[in-house]
C-alpha cells in the first residue's frame, strides 16, 4: 500500500504549474484535488513593461522572483517580437529557469548576488503587483540601479470559493499552499473556516504568511520544491498526530 493511499490532498496552484506536484503526490498514492486559488493577469497598464523590455540591451541583469514573472515576460517578448540580448544575464529565485544565481526565495537571491559586483549595474526586476520589495532593496544596497516594473497581476479566480466549498464538503485531509498569495486567497474565500484546515506550506515566506493569517500549519517543505512539498505532506500524514 502506498503511503498516501486514500488520502485526499487539496493543492492550490494553477493547473499549468501544478504538474510536478500532482505527479509527486499521485506517485505516493494520494487523491489530488486541484482548486487553483491564484490566477495571473496582465498588468492594468502594460506600457511600462513594454518600454522596459524594449530597452533590455541597456540592462546588465534581468532578475525574476517567480515562475509567473518568467512566464509573463516570455509571453510579452513573444508578442512584441523583442529578443533577449545575449549581453543580458538572467537570475531567478529557485529552480525556475535553471539560470545562475538561483535560490529558493528573494533573500537567497540577494545573497547569491554578493558573488558578483553590482556596483553601477542596471537590473530589471519584473514583478507581481503584490511583490515584496526584498530583492530590489537588497540589490540597491549592493550598488545596483534597479528598475522595478509590474509584469502581471495576481488575482483570485471567480469560482475559487465555490470549488473550495465543494471540495471540502467531499472531504480533504490536507491543504498544500505554495505562495503567500494562495494563503491570502484561501482566507479570503473561506474566512474563519480556513483556520480549521490542516495545511502544509512550501517554504519560510509562505509559512510566515500562513501563521500570520492564523492557519494551522503542520509542516513546511524543505527544500521549497514540489517534491519537498509532497515529502512534507507524506511525513505529516504518515506520522503520529
Amino acid at each position: 500500500m502506498k503511503p498516501l493511499q486514500d488520502r485526499r490532498i487539496l493543492i492550490t496552484r494553477r493547473s499549468e504549474q501544478a504538474g510536478p506536484l500532482v505527479d509527486a503526490l499521485s506517485a505516493l498514492g494520494a487523491t489530488v484535488v486541484e482548486v487553483p486559488l491564484v490566477a495571473r493577469e496582465p498588468p492594468a497598464d502594460g506600457a511600462p513593461l513594454d518600454d522596459a523590455l524594449a530597452r533590455l540591451a541597456g540592462y546588465g541583469w534581468l532578475a525574476f522572483t517567480s515562475a509567473n514573472a518568467v512566464e509573463a515576460v516570455a509571453e510579452r517578448l513573444a508578442r512584441t517580437g523583442v529578443a533577449l540580448p545575449s549581453s543580458v544575464r538572467v537570475a531567478s529565485v529557485g529552480p525556475i529557469t535553471a539560470q545562475p544565481a538561483a535560490k529558493y526565495r528573494a533573500e537567497g537571491l540577494v545573497e547569491a548576488f554578493r558573488a558578483v559586483s553590482l556596483a553601477g549595474e542596471r537590473v530589471l526586476l519584473p514583478v507581481s503587483d503584490r511583490a515584496r520589495d526584498t530583492l530590489a532593496a537588497g540589490l540597491r544596497a549592493q550598488g545596483a540601479d534597479v528598475e522595478v516594473v509590474i509584469a502581471y497581476r495576481t488575482v483570485a479566480p471567480d469560482d475559487a470559493r465555490h470549488r473550495l466549498e465543494r471540495s471540502l464538503a467531499e472531504g480533504i485531509d490536507l491543504v498544500l499552499l505554495a505562495s503567500p498569495s494562495a494563503v491570502e486567497a484561501l482566507v479570503g474565500a473561506l474566512g474563519d473556516r480556513a483556520r480549521g484546515l490542516a495545511v502544509v506550506v512550501i517554504g519560510p515566506v509562505t509559512e510566515q504568511a500562513a501563521r500570520q493569517a492564523g492557519l494551522d500549519v503542520r509542516a513546511s517543505a524543505s527544500p521549497a520544491t514540489a517534491q519537498g512539498l509532497a515529502a512534507a505532506a507524506e511525513r505529516w500524514l504518515s506520522g503520529p498526530r
